[in-house]
């Protein structure tokens, strides 16, 4: 059962409007219009996905999510919804993986191959539109409430994030630092890294192809 807080998160979040990295992902896009959505929430970027012509692979560990995506969804046979961890989702081949304020909270001693997932799912010259949680973040703090929201927080520095990006080429990559309310009321001091990035091109694959 999912706490009070973040009941209010997906509450607060289920209609946000889209982030213009994730516009200009999909604009990047070529080839077959699949998505895989990593930490679905209660849907924002699944309805924009839809709107432009994806299908989506969305999960969420969270229960309640998943039942709010069922029901916003109902009848939509181009979202496949599944309760799944980062670790145990299957990752389809796919065009396009949205990665949002839902990485930081896969556990570090699962990253890597979850991150190998990631990259292996991506087409050639697939998209990647995600974010990190850099160290001066409020969830990184020593003190953050972790029982109250999710246990597991990957705090990330922009070398680390770098090095994770080498198979692909970055084509814009930004720091946020600012304060303010969090959806839900809360306090928040933010750090994240944004990226969006290309998956890169095996050459010799590329050079048959033309």
């Amino acid at each position: 059962m999912p706490s009070a807080e973040i009941s209010k998160y997906f509450g607060a979040t289920e209609f946000r409007g889209t982030r213009e990295d994730l516009k200009r992902g999909v604009l990047l896009v070529e080839g077959p219009r699949t998505a895989i959505d990593c930490g679905c929430g209660a849907g924002s970027d699944i309805a924009f996905l839809r709107a432009n012509g994806f299908t989506v692979h969305a999960f969420d560990i969270e229960p309640e999510a998943i039942a709010r995506c069922q029901n916003r969804f109902s009848g939509d046979d181009n979202v496949l919804l599944s309760q799944d961890s980062f670790s145990t989702f299957h990752y389809p081949r796919a065009s396009l993986v949205v990665a949002d304020a839902s990485l930081f909270f896969c556990p570090q001693d699962e990253f890597s191959d979850v991150w190998e997932k990631i990259c292996s799912a991506l087409l050639q010259g697939g998209i990647f539109v995600g974010s990190f949680l850099g160290p001066e973040d409020t969830m990184a703090d020593p003190g953050y409430d972790r029982s109250a929201f999710w246990p597991n927080v990957l705090v990330a520095t922009e070398h680390m994030v770098r090095q994770w990006l080498k198979p692909f080429d970055v084509i814009s990559f930004n720091e946020h630092r600012q304060s303010g309310t969090a959806p839900g009321g809360t306090h928040q001091r933010w750090h994240i890294y944004s990226v969006v990035a290309q998956k890169k091109f095996n050459k010799a694959m590329h050079a048959k192809s033309t």
